[in-house]
């Protein structure tokens, strides 16, 4: 019997499942969907990977625990999924910089390689000061700096959309142009990823209109004009309403990522219209039960596709709640649990992120997972979130 900490700080006994989830690993990628898991990294429990670093000054860089970060790429491999390197839940604009960023590509490439397993890139320009103005020209040669590192690695690139290209770009001749060049350079199709100005107001403007509709038909145009280089789009926040009627205007045979942690399951499945393919951290958290769902969706089992992945989604909610549903902090959840089922030793993080939730929040995170049956060892994953609990006050 563990005791855990509710939200309002009472404690309740929670008798542990018991249940480990069968290993029904298969590394054949999924045929019915596309399906991209964003996966987080874990920090180096030697190093001074501290919140912001020194007062006025810039944040120390952070480093890796590499056995541990790779390890669990091999995780997601070996459950058919494509990993999505170097986005934010790998702490992209909050902790890692681009030259550990970089040589996290280089180093999941060769991991790819020697496993074949699929790899995506988050293609982006943060290592340009974002408190210096910067030229389009500067912008272009960031995104062509990290679009090397993303081709060199064998790794599709996820164009993400830049609050420096907002800032240095005025229409949406000039947008157009730097996109069009970009695309003139790879060797697979991109995905284009563009995160509206609710989540970042950075770009506001961005496609050269500050109006939804106008940005918007300017995004559809360049997919028009280079759809033979683009696979497909992520597009966020959207509502689930918003995100169906974006994906009926894409071109033919073009795909939505969805990125959506609160009605995936339905997004994905579809309708008679179609459906979302998934760019998503959701996929960190869940992998063998979510790669159970998708291999019953490749049968043709759309019921049983949403038996399985339709009860993980109280946790998903849970680990991605915050303000504006929109929190950085999900990631620490991931870790955590990674931590629990034991893809890793220790429950450290970038920026010293493991203290950004609250003990109760965790510790629930624990109770929805083992309640799914998701730990392979739940033995292992009971004796740690009692340490846990243990060493942050509560007498077990």
């Amino acid at each position: 019997m563990i005791r855990i900490p509710a939200p309002d700080g009472s404690l309740t006994s929670y008798q542990p499942s018991g249940t480990g989830r069968a290993s029904t690993a298969d590394s054949t990628p999924f045929t019915s969907r596309s399906v991209l898991a964003a996966a987080h990294v874990v920090g180096d429990p030697l190093a001074a990977n501290e919140p912001f670093g020194p007062p006025l000054g810039p944040p120390p860089p952070q480093a890796l625990d590499w056995d541990a970060t790779l390890a669990f790429r091999r995780h997601l491999w070996a459950h058919g999924f494509t990993v999505a390197e170097a986005l934010d839940t790998a702490h992209r604009g909050a902790g890692l910089d681009w030259p550990t960023a970089a040589e996290l590509v280089r180093r999941s490439g060769a991991e790819a390689r020697s496993v074949g397993g699929r790899l995506a890139v988050g293609v982006w320009t943060d290592q340009l000061d974002p408190f210096s103005p910067h030229g389009v020209d500067d912008v272009v040669k960031a995104y062509e700096q990290q679009l090397e590192v993303a081709e060199e690695a064998g790794a599709t690139a996820i164009i993400q959309a830049s609050t420096a290209l907002a800032q240095a770009a005025g229409s949406p001749e000039e947008y157009a142009a730097v996109y069009a060049g970009l695309l003139e350079q790879v060797s697979r199709p991109v995905v284009l990823h563009w995160l509206l100005p609710e989540w970042v107001p950075g770009h506001t403007g961005y496609w050269g209109h500050t109006g939804r509709e106008e940005a918007t038909q300017a995004f559809i145009d360049l997919l028009a004009t280079h759809r033979d280089k683009i696979d497909g789009v992520k597009v966020a926040p959207l509502s689930a309403e918003d995100e169906v009627a974006l994906r009926r205007r894409l071109p033919e045979g073009m795909r939505f990522y969805t990125g959506d942690y609160d009605t995936y399951s339905e997004l994905i499945a579809g309708d008679g219209q179609g459906h979302s393919d998934a760019l998503s951290p959701v996929f960190d958290l869940i992998a063998p039960v979510a790669a159970d769902a998708f291999r019953a969706l490749d049968a043709g089992d759309v019921e049983g596709f949403r038996s399985h992945l339709d009860p993980t989604l109280d946790l998903a909610r849970h680990i991605f709640e915050g303000p504006g549903r929109s929190t950085l902090f999900f990631k620490t959840g991931l870790a955590f649990l990674a931590w629990l089922g034991g893809h890793a030793d220790h429950f450290r993080m970038v920026w010293a992120e493991q203290g950004a939730r609250s003990v109760p929040h965790l510790a629930q995170g624990y109770r929805l997972a083992d309640e799914l049956g998701l730990f392979a060892d739940p033995e292992l994953a009971a004796h740690r979130i009692g340490q846990y609990l243990s060493l942050s006050g509560i007498e077990q």
